[in-house]
């Protein structure tokens, strides 16, 4: 026969939504039946704050103490720790005569646990059947033990590293003439020699890696209807790794001009600009129209310079070879001969060679290419540091070839599009005097000078280097 023994059943509300049995102070209910049922389909059993149960056995899962242990301690079953190895190792004993069932948990708390051990003391009981206290010595890392019978003893149920689920971890670093924050992003600028500084790296849910734009310095333009100057070197790409140190910045300083005169003289090259393993090479100066080959022909570099009058030949691009490339060749000089007037070739720029005189009053510089497939199209502020320039500072395109030069009764050739100088006619033509300097910090060519008198060339503008990286 059953019995059932209550001591006080309270109905709480009118709608009997809510029945409190036991209540008050050392009440005891018993339920003696084969079977008893508590709660309906849908509703809810609770313990009343600060009540406990017994006799339902676990559930499989621990109540975490949130006070991280600093010191050695004894566990107790139904327990999980954070275990803090910040100031040294420490020592977790097990319950002496543990029960099937007991579960104990530890986590490491400092991420610490590689440099100082967290030791499991086993107490008498085997561990996965084997008597060895487990030493814990992988940072991260958070196991839970249950206790099974006495010839395998404690067994890991779980266990998991802090790294599977880490949280963002961003970036730090400094260096640069200006850095400028665009959306999540940072941008340092460096438009002169210096060093990238990484602070500290961070991890792939937040960012580890780096984009950059690395410009060399471009080549210089010729005199005497001389050659353009050909871009520096442009490479950029995105997610170059990096690690915690510092990466020392050179900047290609551009390539001179060939003065004006009689003599045959090449334009300089520019110079190359350098970020970690990434090297951009500089441009090649543009040949001379009075000379031949060597101070006739242009020069091989990140781009190749135009070559002079009398059917001079270019410099190759690209040269040293990478992939993508870093530029183009320059275009051949015309002349002498029909038609006339003579024309020198223009500079190779970064995303196109040189344009010939046949299809063009004039050679003018290679394009060259823009940062804002990768650095965005604005703002514009951080390309460089003095926003009265154009070419690179308006556009956002760098290393333009600069125009070859040509005698005064044709059109003047156009320098390419990011800082590319413009080709000069001589005196009397529409581009008069010598040719014209690239923007600074562009990377583009300088360009060609004139004829009847003979005048210089322009310098190429100097390089430049962007890195980016996600900061939040």
């Amino acid at each position: 026969m059953s019995k059932i023994q209550v001591d006080a059943i309270e109905q709480q509300t009118s709608c009997g939504s809510t029945l409190t049995v036991g209540g008050g102070a050392s009440k005891t209910v018993v339920v003696d039946a084969t079977t008893v049922t508590l709660g309906r389909s849908g509703g809810t059993v609770a313990l009343a704050s600060g009540a406990s149960q017994t006799g339902f056995g676990r559930t499989g899962t621990v109540n975490w103490d949130t006070t991280p242990k600093t010191t050695s301690f004894a566990a107790v079953s139904g327990n999980g720790y954070f275990v803090n190895t910040s100031g040294g190792g420490i020592n977790v004993t097990l319950p002496a005569s543990p029960s099937a069932g007991d579960i104990i948990a530890i986590s490491d708390y400092a991420n610490n646990f590689s440099t100082a051990n967290c030791t499991i003391l086993r107490n008498g009981s085997n561990i996965a059947g084997v008597a060895v206290d487990p030493i814990l010595k992988v940072s991260g890392l958070a196991v839970t033990i249950v206790f099974v019978d006495a010839t395998k003893g404690w067994i890991v149920t779980d266990s998991g590293l802090q790294s599977e689920v880490p949280t963002a971890v961003f970036i730090t670093a400094t260096g640069g003439n200006t850095t400028t924050t665009v959306g999540d992003f940072k941008v340092h600028a460096f438009t002169s020699p210096g060093t990238f500084t990484v602070c500290s790296v961070g991890n792939p849910v937040g960012s580890n890696s780096v984009d950059y734009l690395v410009v060399a310095g471009g080549g210089g333009g010729s005199n005497s209807n001389g050659g353009g100057g050909g871009a520096g070197g442009f490479r950029m790409a995105s997610s170059l790794p990096v690690s915690a140190t510092g990466f020392p910045i050179s900047i290609g300083a551009a390539g001179g001009a060939a003065g004006g005169g009689c003599g045959a003289v090449a334009g300089n090259s520019g110079n190359n600009s350098i970020f970690s393993t990434i090297t951009s090479t500089g441009g090649g100066g543009g040949g001379s129209g009075v000379g031949t080959s060597p101070n006739g022909t242009g020069r091989p570099g990140g781009s190749g310079g135009g070559g002079g009058t009398n059917n001079q030949a270019a410099g190759t691009g690209n040269t040293p070879p990478v992939s993508p490339p870093q530029g183009f060749p320059g275009a051949q000089g015309a002349g002498p001969g029909t038609p006339t007037p003579q024309y020198a070739g223009g500079g190779g720029g970064a995303s196109a060679a040189a344009i010939p005189r046949v299809c063009t009053p004039s050679s003018n510089g290679g394009a060259g290419s823009p940062a804002a497939p990768i650095f965005g199209t604005a703002p514009q502020s951080y390309y460089l540091a003095n926003t009265s320039n154009t070419g690179a500072t308006v556009s956002g395109d760098f290393a333009g070839g600069g125009g070859g030069g040509t005698e005064p009764g044709s059109t003047g050739a156009t320098g390419g599009v990011g800082g590319g100088g413009n080709g000069s006619t001589g005196p009397g033509g529409t581009r008069p005097g010598n040719g014209v300097d690239a923007t600074t910090n562009s990377g583009g060519g300088g360009g060609g000078g004139g004829y009847n008198p003979s005048t210089g060339g322009g310098g190429g503008g100097s390089g430049i280097v962007l890195i980016r990286y996600k900061f939040q």
